[in-house]
């Protein structure tokens, strides 16, 4: 590790992208006529920019502390890192049409530049070293968030959506952040790695440290949209305009379980006891209500919302999986599991999310499920795509999907939670029926009402393309992607 206690370098990427997303503030505010183009290319360049200097880092083996202990590079903020890169380009490219059709961009491309802080906010939850800079990055990332909801100020549910996810977010933070404020009190630490330490040696308070474990695991758990505390996630979801859906649906998640990851894992794993349990009824919650709401829903964006929390918890049993007693080498293939199951959610995620984007048009918005009725018809590619996604959410294979269930479903029998494991299976299982039912309306259905053709751009519909292929191709081949999390894992944290 680097001794210098302010190595600058090794925050590069954050820097570079404060000072581009300052640029593309300037260029809106004394461009306004054309900022939208000029604030989009800014954001694709800073994007490539900030992809190229984290893995060439990565590549060279840069990694370290600085900031005091609150500012870690190690090869899974490397990771993480080029991953959000990867899923924000992705979103505003998809995004971009939806955006300029509606009045998003009529006062300038605020859209891109908050975009953009809230990416920063990210990187600096995946490299936090304490619960100092964890705090700070969901508040940045948070802040940036809540504006974007409310980005359309004249749509009423744009408005609500952003009021909900405000008050609510507002409630999470300050939970997260007074479970913070116990383990301060019974370790004497900020720093994950000496509470980690404070831990192992026994000299923790321990009443204070087992109420803090549980104030920032609800915390943690309202970021992630687990269950009982999902409230926010189908309004606002819902709500939101479907660009915005998914910039909150897919970098976001990387971030969230970056933070899991540093808390429970790094700094709280000495009590795994403890919090084990808790993300055990956690995630049959989310299995259990996630799955079950979603039957009932009509809107696609609301089902997928419901989608969204049922999905969250698998992670969380990918992530209670790791703690086996007599079994070190275990933690390392179970979170390495959930870090994949997270990757290939946020994937999938773009193409479903992407789907909408590109099928809603100019006074048309694609949100309800029978909006999909008779899609192959008007355009099979978009319907084959749909239909990956659907499949690899359902967990059919050979779609990544599969391989990423039964990786989390492994580590749990591994673990010994084998009745856990079929309870999982069954959640799956009925919700394969809201899955199902969506390709069979795009499949078998008649179309309602007028049937418009489907006009996407060359690189919008490229990348589409790209990302329902690598769906298949990780489903196939999933060996090195999964080798890659397990390593990762593995090279970074300490448990």
């Amino acid at each position: 590790m680097m001794q210098n206690p302010f190595d600058f370098a090794l925050a590069t990427p954050e820097i570079l992208l404060l000072i581009l997303a300052a640029a593309t503030l300037l260029i809106d505010a004394f461009n306004k006529a054309e900022s939208r183009h000029a604030t989009f290319t800014v954001s694709i360049i800073t994007l490539l920019i900030l992809t190229a200097v984290s893995l060439w880092q990565w590549k060279e083996g840069v990694e370290g502390s600085s900031f005091g202990g609150l500012y870690v590079v190690d090869t899974l903020s490397h990771f993480l890192k080029v991953l959000s890169y990867l899923a924000v380009g992705a979103t505003l490219i998809y995004g971009r049409g939806y955006a300029e059709e509606r009045d998003m961009m009529k006062t300038g491309g605020e859209m891109y530049s908050l975009t953009l802080f809230a990416l920063l906010g990210q990187m600096v939850m995946i490299s936090a070293g304490s619960m100092l800079t964890v705090y700070l990055g969901v508040e940045l990332m948070s802040f940036a968030l809540y504006a974007l909801v409310a980005l359309r100020r004249d749509d009423v549910k744009a408005t609500e959506a952003a009021m909900k996810y405000f008050v609510l977010g507002a409630l999470a933070s300050g939970v997260l952040l007074y479970g913070m404020s116990m383990i301060y009190g019974a370790t004497g630490q900020l720093d994950l790695s000496q509470i980690a330490q404070v831990i192992g040696s026994g000299k923790a308070e321990r009443l204070p440290l087992v109420f803090g474990v549980v104030f920032i695991v609800a915390g943690l758990a309202f970021k992630l949209a687990a269950a009982p505390f999902h409230m926010w996630t189908p309004d606002v979801y819902q709500g939101a305009p479907t660009a915005v859906t998914l910039i909150l649906g897919a970098a976001p998640k990387l971030a969230a379980f970056a933070i899991t990851l540093r808390l429970l894992i790094e700094g709280l794993h000495g009590i795994a006891v403890d919090w084990q349990p808790m993300l055990l009824v956690l995630a049959v919650l989310s299995l259990a209500i996630g799955n079950i709401a979603a039957i009932a829903q009509t809107n696609f964006k609301r089902m997928l919302a419901y989608s969204t929390i049922s999905h969250m918890g698998f992670v969380f049993l990918g992530l209670l999986s790791g703690v086996v007693q007599g079994q070190p080498g275990a933690a390392g293939s179970a979170y390495g599991a959930a870090l994949f199951y997270m990757v290939i959610y946020v994937l999938t995620t773009l193409v479903t999310f992407g789907l909408i984007l590109l099928l809603s048009r100019k006074g048309f918005e694609c949100e309800e499920i029978s909006d999909l009725k008779g899609l192959n018809r008007r355009n099979p590619i978009l319907a084959g795509l749909l239909l990956l996604a659907m499949f690899s959410l359902t967990g059919i294979p050979p779609m990544a999907g599969f391989y990423a269930k039964l990786a989390v479903l492994q580590a749990l029998v591994g673990s010994g939670h084998v009745a856990i494991a079929v309870v999982a299976v069954m959640f799956s299982l009925i919700g394969a029926f809201y899955y199902l039912r969506v390709v069979k309306m795009a499949y078998f259905d008649e179309p309602e009402g007028e049937s418009m053709p489907l006009a996407n751009g060359i690189v919008t519909s490229g990348l589409m393309s790209i990302n329902g292929l690598l769906i298949i191709a990780l489903g196939i081949l999933p060996g090195g992607l999964m080798a890659l999390c397990v390593s990762v894992i593995q090279d970074s944290l300490k448990f």
